[in-house]
This record gives C-alpha cells, sequence and structure tokens, in this order.
C-alpha cells in the first residue's frame, strides 16, 4: 500500500523528504514509515483541491452519489484488510476494528442517498413583489483533521457527506494512525474519484500544517475531530478569516443506573459505553452515577464485568481489550486513578498498568468516588469505571451537568417516563436511554457546550459542507 503524501492525484514524499514512524502499540515496535508533508505540502493541496472542485460541483448529483456507494462497497469488500491495518497502526480488539470498518463505510452509503436530496425552497414574499428561491452549493475546499481512535470512521463520517455535496477536501490524518487513512485514499482512486478531490498529507509539524492550510485563500471550511483543547486553539486560527467549522470534541459522559434498573441489562450496557474500542472513545462513560440502592451490587458486577475482560493485543483469541496509543496515555490514565484514590476512591478491580512490552492499562473500577475528584472532571480515556453514588436525583443531574463537556449521557432504569425526563435535563447532545452505544449515520452526531459546534451523519449532516444561498426574482 502507499505511504506517500496524496496531492492531485499523485503519491509523492513530502518536500523535505521527512518521514513519520508509525509504531505498534501492542509492542512498541516500528510498523513501517509514512511522509511527513511540510506547510507548505499543505497549502498546495488547498490549492490542488481548489482546481478540482469546480468541475466536482457542476456533476451531476447521481453521479457523485454513484461514486459514494461504489466507496461503501469497496470498504465493505476490503473490510478484513482495513481492519488488520486498524490493528496493527492502533490496537483495538480485531473484532473492534471490524465494526469500525462496517460503521465507517456506511457513511458513503448513507451519504450516497443524501447527496441526492440536497434539497431547495421557493417561495412567494408576504409582499406579493418577488419570489424567493433558496438553495444549497458546496463550500468549497474543507480542510480534515481527524483523530488517531477511529482511523477509518472519523474520516469517512467527514469525507462522505463533504464530497457528496460537491466539496473538494485537504485531509490531514494524525501521526499515529496514517495507514488506515493512506488505505483508503488508495480504494477511493480505484472506484473512479476524480483526482484532487481527496488530498491526504500527514506531517509532523501540526501547527506550521493548519496555519497553511488555513491562511489559504482558498480555504473555506474547516471539520475536526479531537480534543477541546486543541478545538479551542483551533477556532481562535479559523477565526482569523473567518471560516465555517464543524468541531466534534471532547467528552465526560454520565452513566445513570436508578434502583429500579434492570442489573444484568445495566451492566452490560456499561461495558458497551465505556469498553468498546478499548474505552478510547469520546462517547464513553466517564463517570457512573448509581442510586444508593443498586450502587453496591452495581458496582460489584461492573468490577466481575472489568475482570474478566482479556487485555492482550488485538489479533490475539478473545481479546476485548488492547493497548492504549502510547506510554503517555498510560501515564495520564494511571495520573487520575492515583488522584481518585487520594481523594478516598477504593480500588475495586485493576488500578494500574500493565508491565511488559506495549502501552496496556489494567481494565479498573473505583467505588465510593468522590464527585470533585479530578477523575470525575476529566476525559479518562482509558478502561477505568468511577462509580459514584447517588441518593438525590435533583443533585445528581446537577453533578451529572457540572462539566464544561456535553457530548454523551447514559441513563437506566425501567421507569421510561422517568427516563426521558432525565435524559432530557442531562446537557449533552446524544442520550443512550437503556443503550450502551448511540452512534448510528442515520443519527446527529454531537454535543452541547464545549464538546463541538454542528452535528455529523443524519440528514443534517450533508448540510454542514454546503452554503445556503438566496435568489430575490420576480416574473
Amino acid at each position: 500500500m502507499q505511504t506517500n503524501l496524496l496531492i492531485g492525484g499523485r503519491w509523492a514524499d513530502g518536500s523535505e523528504n521527512e518521514r513519520i514512524t508509525v509504531l505498534d502499540p501492542a509492542t512498541g515496535e516500528p510498523i513501517t514509515d509514512v511522509a511527513a508533508g511540510t506547510p507548505g505540502d499543505a497549502s498546495r493541496a488547498v490549492d490542488v483541491a481548489a482546481a478540482a472542485q469546480p468541475g466536482w460541483a457542476a456533476t451531476a448529483p447521481r453521479v457523485r452519489s454513484e461514486v459514494l456507494r461504489a466507496g461503501w462497497q469497496t470498504m465493505v469488500d476490503h473490510t478484513d484488510e482495513l481492519a488488520e491495518l486498524i490493528v496493527r497502526e492502533h490496537g483495538k480488539p480485531l473484532a473492534d476494528a471490524k465494526g469500525e470498518v462496517a460503521y465507517a463505510a456506511e457513511f458513503f452509503r448513507w451519504n450516497a442517498e443524501e447527496t441526492v436530496r440536497i434539497h431547495g425552497s421557493m417561495g412567494l414574499a408576504p409582499s406579493g413583489d418577488k419570489r424567493i428561491i433558496v438553495h444549497h452549493p458546496p463550500m468549497g475546499v474543507v480542510v480534515m483533521v481527524t483523530p488517531w481512535n477511529f482511523p477509518a470512521a472519523m474520516i469517512t463520517r467527514k469525507l462522505a457527506p463533504a464530497l457528496g455535496a460537491g466539496n473538494a477536501v485537504v485531509i490531514k490524518p494524525p501521526r499515529e494512525t496514517p495507514l488506515t487513512a493512506l488505505r483508503i485514499g488508495e480504494l477511493l482512486e480505484e472506484v473512479g474519484l476524480p483526482p484532487g478531490l481527496v488530498n491526504i498529507v500527514a506531517t509532523t509539524d501540526s501547527g506550521g500544517w493548519f496555519d497553511a492550510a488555513v491562511d489559504n485563500t482558498h480555504t473555506r471550511m474547516v471539520s475536526f475531530t479531537g480534543s477541546t483543547e486543541v478545538g479551542r486553539v483551533l477556532l481562535r486560527r479559523c477565526a482569523d478569516r473567518v471560516l465555517k467549522t464543524v468541531m466534534e470534541l471532547g467528552g465526560n459522559a454520565p452513566f445513570i443506573v436508578f434502583d429500579d434498573a434492570d442489573l444484568d441489562a445495566a451492566v452490560e450496557g456499561a461495558m458497551v459505553a465505556k469498553m468498546r474500542h478499548s474505552a478510547e472513545t469520546c462517547t464513553a462513560a466517564n463517570r457512573f452515577y448509581a442510586e444508593a440502592g443498586i450502587a453496591e451490587s452495581f458496582t460489584t458486577a461492573l468490577a466481575d464485568a472489568m475482570g474478566d475482560i482479556k487485555v492482550g493485543n488485538g489479533f490475539g483469541e478473545g481479546v476485548t481489550c488492547g493497548p492504549m496509543i502510547n506510554a503517555r496515555a498510560v501515564d495520564d490514565i494511571d495520573e487520575l486513578v492515583r488522584g481518585a484514590v487520594a481523594a478516598g476512591a477504593s480500588i475495586v478491580v485493576g488500578g494500574g498498568p500493565i508491565d511488559g512490552p506495549g502501552f496496556f492499562y489494567q481494565p479498573t473500577v473505583l467505588g465510593d468516588v468522590d464527585h470533585r475528584s479530578p477523575i470525575a472532571h476529566a476525559e479518562i480515556f482509558g478502561p477505568v469505571a468511577p462509580v459514584i453514588p447517588f441518593t438525590d436525583t435533583d443533585a445528581m443531574i446537577a453533578q451529572a451537568n457540572d462539566t464544561e463537556m456535553g457530548l454523551t449521557g447514559y441513563v437506566y432504569t425501567r421507569d421510561l417516563a422517568r427516563g426521558l425526563r432525565v435524559s432530557e435535563r442531562i446537557q449533552a447532545g446524544m442520550i443512550g436511554l437503556n443503550r450502551g452505544a448511540v452512534s448510528d449515520p442515520a443519527a446527529p452526531f454531537g454535543g452541547m457546550k464545549q464538546s463541538g459546534l454542528g452535528r455529523e451523519g443524519a440528514s443534517e449532516g450533508i448540510y454542514e459542507f454546503c452554503e445556503t444561498q438566496y435568489i430575490a426574482t420576480s416574473w
């Protein structure tokens, strides 16, 4: 497979011939290296995208739609290859990697259908002196910055609607997991996507790369998935040119279990919400609020389930938790656990790094966590579940909302009316009510507060990559 930059349909080294070493997080050993682009390469990619975009925008929506559907089919056909690539560079268990490929591919199929449904409107002005015509042309060139935790899905969730709407894109894949992005670029070439519409430029100079891409006058939009801290920086830079932005940022999801919940279902949902993709997801349950009557039994059952997890290389049989992305991630997780214990929490299971090669952390449950503990206010991004008992529902909801993040929340109760009332009071863009997974290409993905701007997926997703133009006319 290709390991160079993709600019204008050509694969080449970066301008300074620098390479990025890609590590296997399960061993800490190098897999291969890929070309590193310079800020100049990023700006050149924007220029190339700008030259290719008008022709694509003028292409019939049905033709664009069929290219996207071919993208879905080729990803499905290459599921095993792509999943193995994800395991190698990210480390997630093979079953999770295959699930990611299926999810990622579905954005092409979903947006193939949405591409032919970008609607406008026409009406008579109330004054009766003109017609109001509204339509939705593409933005133009979209710069995309994607994270390492979903090497395929975080690209296709942006790329598919952007292409469907008639845009061209420049992608900065993460330096930790660039291989999947490059392979997707190859597959799109093979199904006939015109050159110049998708450009992929990895880099070691993220700040310089972004500045060059944003300062290029052809860039009209930025789509970013990553931490809130980085998102704030990028928003400030985008403000210099008043660029449209879609941002999917950090999370701090509460997982609420009421006394009347089905305990087995709640634990099963908690394992999905916490441990999918080795717990390295922005939608992961971060704080577990268990009502007093069920808190002890829930904590024990959750600890039993976490203790049964097999940790190891993602290719290993029965492995459901792979390595963390790097050594720093392990250190950050452990620091949060140590801080919680120092504040009075108890370690019910796990509680520390795993010795040996690779970057592994024990699946951990902490009991009797204080809501004021740092672990309740930070995005853990690892296999640690802090349990906070509660007796007062109103006070618990206030604690659940006591964060600048608002991406996801989870509620478990047999009382549907109460579940809906509580769900509506949680300040998050997505709620799983008696469900441990919320993501779906047909649903609007995004957060409230500092968890993001805009929505990806659903019918809303493709309009994020469109302008709105109004034409006044009369006849």
